[in-house]
């Protein structure tokens, strides 16, 4: 394939999977499905199988770049691993019986086809490199993250288990609250009551917006670098 009819087929890849993602949105409007049902299967049918012949022939120019080597690669990669997903629950719901609950959450990973866009993105290159220069970083606030949530989630069920043992009936229930506290949602269904856990609750929360914070200037910060770097090698 020349270069510009590689152009020209990723573009029109690219519409495709925009066209999908629209055609998912419309069809969750019960009247629009109801009229056009057949017409929206049909849709996803043919998009399916122009989807699994691209996949098909990412792994031939792999095969033809690296052997066995650049297939293994490129189906383990992300991007590999992406376009699998978009395509499998398709394949899934017409071959094999299961839970349709299960298939219906399978539905979303249809979404998955708007990440393909940033196959040739530098942009979200550059991006996925300042996330792997940063993962031991951000793997080590994920643990602190999650430590915080649980001794949040201890001390509150200790702090409001008596006065509200519906809400706050275990630890497993109270990391809801502790979850949402930390990341500064505060959906207000369930909140403290007592002074000593109202106390605990606005610390929390000051701590919360240092816990988001922490990664938010982490992945920022490798990002920008990754930016400058990228500008002097241009130059």
């Amino acid at each position: 394939m020349s270069s510009k009819s590689k152009v020209l087929f990723d573009k029109f890849i690219y519409l495709l999977i925009i066209a999908n993602v629209l055609a998912m949105i419309l069809e969750s409007h019960v009247s629009l499905l109801e009229l056009y049902g057949d017409f929206f299967y049909l849709f996803e049918a043919v998009s399916i199988y122009i989807f699994s012949l691209e996949y098909l022939y990412r792994i031939r120019l792999a095969y033809l770049d690296k052997k066995i080597k650049g297939v293994f690669k490129y189906v383990l990669s992300t991007y590999g691993l992406i376009d699998l997903i978009s395509i499998l629950p398709f394949f899934l719901n017409q071959f094999v019986t299961i839970d349709g609950r299960f298939l219906r959450i399978l539905r979303l990973f249809r979404l998955t086809r708007i990440f393909k866009l940033g196959r040739d993105s530098n942009s979200l290159k550059l991006f996925i490199k300042a996330l792997n220069r940063v993962r031991n970083e951000l793997k080590f606030t994920l643990f602190l993250s999650t430590l915080t949530i649980l001794f949040s989630a201890s001390a509150i069920y200790y702090l409001e288990h008596e006065t509200q043992p519906e809400k706050f009936s275990s630890i497993t229930e109270s990391i809801w609250w502790a979850t949402v506290s930390l990341a500064t949602v505060g959906y207000g269904d369930v909140y403290p009551v007592t002074a000593g856990g109202k106390i605990f609750a606005s610390i929390i929360s000051l701590i919360g917006i240092g816990i988001v914070a922490i990664p938010t200037g982490i992945i920022s910060a490798s990002f920008v670098q990754e930016i400058n770097e990228e500008t002097r090698r241009k130059r």
